[in-house]
């Protein structure tokens, strides 16, 4: 009898998943060779249809790996906590979640404690490796002492190191592209501080994309400095309202509700009278209010290369050269074509 409901219980989760019964086991029994998108519409199929998630044996760990995260804020950051401490579960490592805020502990002393808890390995989001300004000497030494990590989003040139990036430069490409395809000229990109990896190339992809799409030769006069944050993009989505831009690219999806926050704010529309574009393509994004036109980091297969080249490293592998991916225009309500009142460019 229990094999027989064993038997219907993979058939009906294998059907509500859509997957042969023989994927279900190996997903149920934690088995390799399972792509991630497939595992998990499993587990959706599981509490869809009230199955308990069946629990192993406990299991020794084969290891554990730290996960450094500038602060939880930002949408994107939990994103890719969450993607890549379940990848790193699937092959059997714990994951340690290091987050660091204003008053608590900082980078360096996250990687001490996991150096005395002899993690083995170390993957880094959009920390002091992303950041122009803070030396790279830190990073060296974990080399010299023989640990393995990875660097997700910002690679500084002069550090041999295994990374994973979003490709900045062709994000504004796309972004550009989309907006002239509308008809705008007056195109202006919010982005957070200079000394930072992701704003530079940003920076760097905007000023490109607007001479080769818009023919514009003084580029760095159309972007705004300011911090990647909601009050950020409202301080400059004000001055660029004040100075007749039809359209705003931002370095985040936070500053682009704040751009938003302040097109109204000058009694303005979005889209009607101004294109507002984000980046990374946080979870709610779909449903603000107008649903927000941005572009979105592919945050679940850079997860999983990071864990990857990590693990290739753990296993003896050299470091390996940045992995760039593109990132994806997503479309939505908060970009539209140019008013006809538009000034000209």
């Amino acid at each position: 009898m229990a094999g027989s409901t064993t038997r219907t219980r993979l058939k009906d989760l294998a059907e509500q998943a859509g997957v042969s019964t023989a994927t279900v086991s190996r997903v149920l029994n934690r088995k390799p060779g399972v792509a991630e998108e497939t595992r998990r519409a499993v587990y959706e199929a599981l509490d869809l249809l009230g199955y308990e998630r069946t629990r192993l044996p406990e299991a020794t760990s084969a290891g554990l790996v730290g996960l450094v995260l500038p602060e939880l804020t930002n949408p994107v950051f939990p994103a890719f906590a969450q993607s890549i401490e379940t990848v790193l579960a699937h092959h059997g490592y714990t994951p340690m979640l290091c987050t660091q805020t204003s008053s608590g502990a900082t980078e360096d002393e996250y990687v001490e404690t996991l150096l005395a808890a002899d993690a083995a390995g170390i993957v880094f989001v959009s920390g002091l490796h992303a950041d122009t300004q803070a030396p790279v000497d830190r990073y060296e030494r974990l080399h010299t002492r023989g640990v393995p990590f990875v660097l997700v989003n910002g690679k500084p040139e002069r550090l041999d190191a295994s990374a994973v990036s979003a490709d900045e430069r062709l994000s504004m490409h796309l972004a550009v592209r989309h907006l002239v395809s509308l008809g705008h000229t007056r195109i202006a990109l919010a982005i957070g501080p200079s000394r930072l990896l992701p704003a530079v190339l940003k920076r760097d992809g905007f000023i490109k994309a607007l001479a080769d799409h818009v023919g514009t030769d003084d580029g760095e006069e159309h972007v705004r400095t300011t911090l990647f944050t909601v009050e950020g993009g409202q301080a400059a989505g004000r001055e660029l309202v004040r100075e007749g831009y039809t359209a705003i690219v931002c370095g985040s999806d936070l500053m682009a509700l704040g751009a938003i926050r302040a097109v109204r704010s000058a009694g303005l529309r979005v889209p009607e009278d101004v294109s507002v574009i984000g980046y990374d393509d946080s979870p709610l994004m779909p449903f603000t209010d107008p649903p927000l036109t941005t572009l979105r980091q592919p945050v679940e297969a850079m997860s999983q290369a990071a864990v990857n080249t990590l693990l290739a490293e753990i296993a003896g592998s050299p470091a390996r050269p940045e992995l760039l991916f593109d990132p994806e225009l997503i479309v939505r309500g908060s970009t539209g074509p140019v008013p006809k009142a538009a000034p000209p460019s």
